[in-house]
């Protein structure tokens, strides 16, 4: 076995990994023994070098990714495990009439850096760091005896999410395939059709996080007027159609994303003439501009802010989306709004719609606090993993 990089940590620095915190931080750390290498797995000591953990080496400000807190060296036997592990927890939720889900939410499975989707057969991985990137192919075998004669495919989609200039050398495509597949990729959340395509898509080609708040949404709208806002390829809509809603309108500023809402629409068979009406619009300008009163409005805008630098603009942000939003719900109505941000928390989230609802003279109860599917778990000891956040409430 080749020598492995120690990492030495500061005295009174240890205590974060102690209680299996993933992230080592540069300023933790007394000294490198070696010279390791973006991606290179390396172990973490404290100042008396007592080995504490195993993690990927990147520099920057979290130098350190663990994924290991017993000595070992990662092969594809070490992630199979960790990725039965995985598999038990979503078994666990007992999907029946679901065919799509995350498998691994980074540092929530023990996996930090990495996200892997699985689609009807398909597996989507998702590097968001060197070091698992160059674990792919360890990673593809393991998944392979995971799912065994059920995966047809194993598709990389990191070149948009790893560091650039190692994403320079990387290119999408198919680690592993089975067989020859058709895109759209069709699955079933909750029963209702979804059309997926990995490699033209956003993200992996669903937001599988908001499965559960779609779900929550069809309580509510039976014979109402529906905006759904940001819709992408049209979850809400979809469901909200389900629930026999009265009429339901799709906004979201990308053509792509609109013709995939009717897409899915056709797909799901709601007959000659289903009451929806979809439009490739800016959704700020087409709330300030159409008059059309709503019972329900679902917000579900991208993230406005990645960084700290970036948070006071991004509450701006959130807070004019949500005046808008609330002028054009009827009294009595119902507003879903959400922030994936990971940098606007719960708190500061809830205030900003607080502040909103004050500017736009509305009174508003809270009825439902949200959060991220279970198949996206958050780890007790890295809570920085809890990134999407909601509110339902109900507006006079």
């Amino acid at each position: 076995m080749e020598s492995v990089v120690q990492i030495i940590l500061k005295p009174g620095k240890d205590a974060p990994v102690r209680r299996f915190h993933p992230w080592v931080f540069s300023g933790a750390i007394a000294k490198t023994l070696g010279k390791p290498k973006d991606g290179e797995v390396v172990e973490v000591l404290d100042h008396q070098k007592n080995y504490l953990a195993t993690g990927h080496y990147h520099e920057g400000s979290i130098t350190v990714k663990l994924f290991s807190f017993e000595p070992l060296t990662p092969d594809a036997d070490f992630w199979l495990q960790k990725l039965e592990n995985a598999l038990r927890v979503r078994q666990a939720l007992q999907f029946t009439t679901t065919t799509c889900y995350r498998l691994v939410h980074g540092e929530g499975d023990g996996f930090p850096g990495l996200i892997l989707d699985w689609y009807n057969g398909v597996v989507v991985f998702q590097a968001h760091s060197v070091g698992m990137h160059r674990e792919r192919e360890a990673i593809a075998q393991a998944l392979q005896k995971l799912y065994g004669d059920a995966l047809k495919g194993i598709y990389d989609k990191s070149h948009e999410t790893l560091p650039d200039r190692y994403a320079q050398s990387v290119q999408n495509g198919y680690l592993w395939q089975k067989d020859t597949i058709t895109l759209p990729h069709p699955v079933l959340e909750n029963g209702h059709t979804f059309l997926i395509d990995w490699q033209t898509g956003q993200k992996t080609g669903f937001f599988l996080d908001q499965r559960e708040n779609r779900q929550l949404l069809t309580k509510y709208v039976k014979g109402k007027r529906v905006l759904n806002a940001f819709c992408y390829s049209g979850g809400f809509s979809i469901y909200a159609l389900a629930a026999e809603a009265s009429l339901v309108h799709s906004v979201d500023v990308s053509e792509k994303a609109i013709k995939l809402v009717e897409a899915n629409v056709e797909a799901n068979n709601f007959g000659p003439e289903p009451t929806h009406a979809s439009y490739a619009e800016d959704v700020v300008k087409y709330l300030k501009t159409h008059d059309q009163q709503y019972d329900v409005v679902v917000l579900d805008p991208p993230a406005y802010a990645k960084s700290m630098d970036a948070r006071h603009r991004a509450v701006q942000g959130y807070k004019r989306l949500n005046i808008e939003g609330l002028k054009r719900l009827a009294p009595g109505g119902i507003l879903f709004t959400f922030s994936c941000s990971q940098v606007v928390d719960r708190e500061l989230f809830y205030n900003t719609i607080v502040a909103a609802a004050i500017e736009a003279g509305r009174q508003v109860r809270v009825l439902h606090h949200l959060s991220q599917g279970p198949d996206h778990p958050v780890n007790f000891f890295h809570p920085e993993g809890h990134y999407l956040k909601g509110l339902v409430l109900y507006v006079e």
